[in-house]
């Protein structure tokens, strides 16, 4: 009975986005990628069919308004619009049907298959634009989420509905290793967002890195860079309404979005072209406002869980850029890529100081915290003494905690690296740090106990006999 309570309310709403009357303007100028009509009073974000002579069509949306010019920009390729052009609405809204048949299936960034197989059944209709779960009826994060990842699920633990980002500059590995966790997680779905990708990479991620063995609980959605920005920031968004509708089925899901950098750059093309001003660094208010309204969408409810990763591209790798530092802001924490491991061939480059999980403490036992604890601090330690170490200048025996952190950081350098090919289990992570922590407890021992042998006796007190 809720479930078909569930399917007449998506309906409602979708009676409620048509138009009840039509409404045609005519398209009276070109700028860019902005098209102006006369005659058209409709709401931003509605959509409209442009008619072009010779009985072309295409779809655009609207975007806003200039005095008495309605402002669209089209959903694709734009050419062949002139001067005059009819405009007639279709929807106040996109939504997109939604169906246990996307498994295994690679959609476009209106939830349209682009793989070659057969149409999709009608499904629930789902809105792309749906709002955020209320704070109020969000569960808190109790229970994990394993990645297959061993440095992430030991050290930096994750929870199912948590929101995590991907922070790293170009070529650092952040796709190789997002497929590493679709493939491998617990989930039982993935839905995975392709936004701005290369054409040529995009084969490549579903047969090479995802893998059929992925890709048959998985949903995929991609929008290459050529693509208008209106659809790589609708793929976004219809990644988000069908992680909702498995995830009102009582599932969790994991959400991967790739990236939200090239999502934010589409948002900018739009909102210059909407002649936004622009606010920081060039990125108009807008940005800074779709980026809660996606993030928001993950969470754990009475129902199922929606776990999201996110990746950020940083450009020279600042973490301080604008779209990095709102990011840093909104999610419940992040993983940051090392170029400088990378270069050194140590995958997955997780810079594992340089990360943290906000819900790390509610989804872990205390010894395991405890572990990891000591683990990061030997990294720190050694972190603060490396260039002494590589000029030569480190002189062993001074302080215990430095000896032990040179010797130990081998096996933990061990520890931290990984194949792709080989993905570990959740309580494969935890044995594996309870062995490395008992490891370096010996080795403590061991230099305490060396140390103890060269210290030189004492000398009698005065007046002793």
């Amino acid at each position: 009975m809720e479930q078909r309570m569930k399917y007449l309310a998506c309906q409602l709403a979708a009676v409620e986005s048509a138009m009840p009357l039509g409404i045609t303007g005519q398209v009276q100028g070109i700028g860019g990628l902005t098209i102006e009509a006369r005659d058209l009073p409709l709401p931003v974000g509605s959509i409209c069919q442009i008619n072009s002579f010779g009985g072309n069509s295409s779809l655009a949306e609207v975007i806003g308004f200039a005095q008495d010019r309605t402002l669209l920009m089209p959903l694709h390729n734009g050419g062949g619009i002139a001067r005059g052009d009819a405009v007639r609405n279709v929807t106040t809204s996109l939504s997109i049907h939604c169906s246990n048949r996307m498994l295994g299936r690679v959609l476009n960034g209106l939830g349209q298959p682009i793989d070659g197989k057969p149409p999709l059944p009608m499904g629930q209709l789902r809105p792309l634009d749906a709002k955020a779960v209320a704070p109020l009826r969000r569960r808190n994060i109790d229970s994990p989420i394993a990645t297959s990842v061993r440095c992430v699920d030991a050290l930096h633990t994750c929870g199912m509905g948590q929101r995590m980002g991907i922070f790293s500059g170009p070529g650092v590995g952040k796709t190789m290793l997002m497929a590493q966790i679709a493939r491998n997680t617990s989930a039982q779905v993935s839905v995975v967002a392709l936004i701005g990708e290369r054409g040529r990479e995009v084969q490549e991620f579903l047969q090479r890195n995802l893998g059929e063995e992925g890709m048959r609980r998985c949903v995929v959605i991609v929008s290459t860079s050529e693509e208008a920005p209106l659809l790589r920031v609708r793929s976004a968004k219809t990644a988000c309404a069908i992680a909702e509708f498995f995830r009102d089925q009582g599932k969790d899901v994991l959400l991967l979005v790739d990236s939200l950098t090239r999502m934010c750059h589409a948002q900018r093309q739009i909102g210059l072209a909407a002649r936004e001003p622009p606010a920081t660094k060039g990125f108009p208010p807008s940005v800074f406002s779709l980026l809660p309204e996606i993030l928001e969408r993950a969470g754990r409810t009475e129902n199922g869980s929606i776990t999201g990763f996110y990746t950020v591209l940083v450009e020279g790798d600042d973490f301080n850029e604008p779209i990095p530092d709102a990011v840093k802001g909104i999610v419940d924490g992040h993983l940051w890529l090392n170029r400088a491991l990378a270069n050194r061939g140590h995958f997955p480059a997780v810079d594992v100081l340089q990360s943290i999980s906000r819900v790390r403490g509610d989804v872990t036992e205390r010894e395991q915290l405890r572990q990891a604890a000591r683990v990061l601090a030997l990294l720190a330690v050694y972190q603060d003494i490396e260039d002494l170490v590589n000029i030569g200048a480190y002189v062993a025996g001074v302080n215990p905690e430095f000896d032990l952190a040179v010797q130990a950081r081998p096996r933990i350098l061990k520890f931290l690296q990984q194949e792709a090919t080989a993905p570990t289990t959740l309580e494969q992570s935890r044995n594996q740090l309870a062995e490395l922590s008992a490891w370096i407890e010996q080795l403590e021992k061991s230099l305490a106990a060396a140390a103890a042998k060269k210290q030189p006796a004492r000398p009698a007190a005065a007046g002793a006999k």
